[in-house]
């Protein structure tokens, strides 16, 4: 009965949300698909979106295994806490490569997300100043900085100091180094914090970081296995790290490394997180040797995996390989959060450069998707098969031509990671929503 409730809420909910946004229709998805073990569900009235006529929009739903985990029902148990009765924290985790780094169909997604928990206002969670790595950062936070500061991402094998779950990290020498965030740069107060975990290190312990939330508040932090905590007397949407060097020792440099940031609070609710770097591939991932230490930080709930795009540039790519190397980072995933579900999202349709102005259609995306379907069915998660949504191989050219993808037929615009993002969020919610129904079949 519970259940039922919160799914008439969060049907009514969507409907105002899709009224809310002017730019987008009132439509219905009908779900119709022969696939063994997928299940045919009535989903929620969803936008109408503007696609390619290649696209498939019934094909917009979670693909199912044979077999459902106990893993994902922990997770369904945990929203029914946080929508039911505000009780309890789920964490969320997306990894990616540059799509995620980008930050805009995942920030669809966390808006979503985020407007489901009401009231209640749990964290950001995980993020990295990007621009102190001198590569482009999420638009929905800000970085500045000063003093020098180099980076090294695991995309490009650089393990010289220790790659943490952000799979990027920056470092200096420079005594006068700092760097600033500001959560909410459109100027709302959405995102605060009042327990912040900067993971990261000195590698010579003889410099400390300090917290700066105005002219006269700093913070000095706590040690942890990961790095530093810093608690504030109250909550802050705009904080400052700056960096206490130790001068009098007799050798005076040290590195500070900063790996990640995790805003974090003891609020209840959704917290969703992600992890993208330009260039990585699921190897990439496997080579941060401290993986598995700063994800301690924030177990995950669930895993959403969008892996694979750059693996599948390979001329030796195969779905065997693939796979294997999937296993070895979900096992790592596992290790520290042995409840965590898992979902799968394929790669997108894509193209390979041959030379300048010259594309030829990824065939490799063929591979990929039977991958991720071995691995859902392995690991008995659901898939999204955002490239059967796209239209399937060369599905790309044609979201190139209505101004959804750019012209390297990887990325997408603005507009085209936008629709993704919701496309996804509808998918998700609808497997939530109807997850009894699916589970009993």
């Amino acid at each position: 009965m519970l259940k039922k409730t919160l799914t008439i809420f969060l049907s009514v909910w969507c409907a105002l949300a899709s009224f809310a946004q002017s730019e987008l229709n009132i439509d219905t998805l009908t779900i119709l698909s022969d696939t063994v073990s997928i299940y045919q569900i009535e989903p929620r009235p969803m936008r109408s979106l503007t696609l390619p006529e290649c696209a498939m929009p019934d094909s917009n739903f979670f693909r199912l295994s044979s077999q459902t985990s106990a893993q994902m029902q922990t997770f369904v148990n945990k929203m029914d806490s946080v929508l039911l009765f505000g009780k309890g924290r789920v964490n969320i985790l997306h990894m990616g490569g540059s799509h995620v780094q980008a930050d805009i169909y995942t920030h669809i997604f966390r808006q979503n997300i985020d407007s489901l928990n009401g009231e209640l206002m749990p964290p950001r969670g995980l993020i990295f100043p990007y621009s102190i790595a001198h590569t482009n950062n999420p638009s929905n936070y800000k970085v500045r900085y000063g003093g020098e500061w180099k980076a090294a991402r695991n995309a490009l094998k650089q393990y010289f100091l220790p790659q943490g779950a952000s799979g990027i990290l920056a470092y200096t020498t420079d005594t006068t180094a700092w760097f600033r965030i500001d959560l909410n740069p459109d100027s709302t107060i959405r995102w605060t914090t009042n327990k912040l975990h900067l993971i990261g290190q000195s590698t010579s312990n003889r410099c400390t970081p300090i917290l700066q939330t105005d002219d006269t508040t700093f913070i000095k932090p706590i040690i942890e296995p990961t790095g530093y905590l810093f608690n504030l007397p109250e909550s802050k949407s705009i904080f400052t790290i700056k960096l206490q060097f130790d001068t009098s020792a007799e050798q005076k440099t040290d590195t500070f490394v900063v790996n990640g940031l995790l805003i974090d609070n003891d609020e209840p609710g959704i917290v969703y997180s992600t992890i993208g770097v330009n260039g990585a591939s699921v190897p990439s991932y496997l080579g941060c040797v401290n993986f598995e230490r700063d994800l301690n930080l924030f177990k995950p709930d669930l895993a959403i995996f969008a892996i694979g795009i750059n693996d599948a540039t390979a001329s030796n790519f195969t779905d065997s390989l693939f796979v294997a190397n999937y296993d070895a980072l979900l096992t790592h995933i596992r290790n520290v959060s042995p409840q965590c579900a898992f979902i799968f999202i394929t790669n997108n349709d894509s193209f390979k450069r041959i030379r300048r102005s010259k594309y030829t259609v990824n065939k490799n995306g063929l591979i990929a998707q039977h991958g991720f379907y071995m691995l859902a069915e392995k690991w008995n998660a659901p898939v999204w098969d955002l490239f059967e949504i796209m239209g399937g191989l060369g599905s790309m050219q044609k979201w190139q031509n209505n101004h959804l993808a750019q012209k390297d037929k990887v990325h997408f615009t603005r507009e085209g990671y936008s629709i993704i993002g919701q496309l996804f969020f509808d998918a998700f919610l609808n497997y939530y929503l109807n997850y009894d129904i699916l589970t009993e079949q």
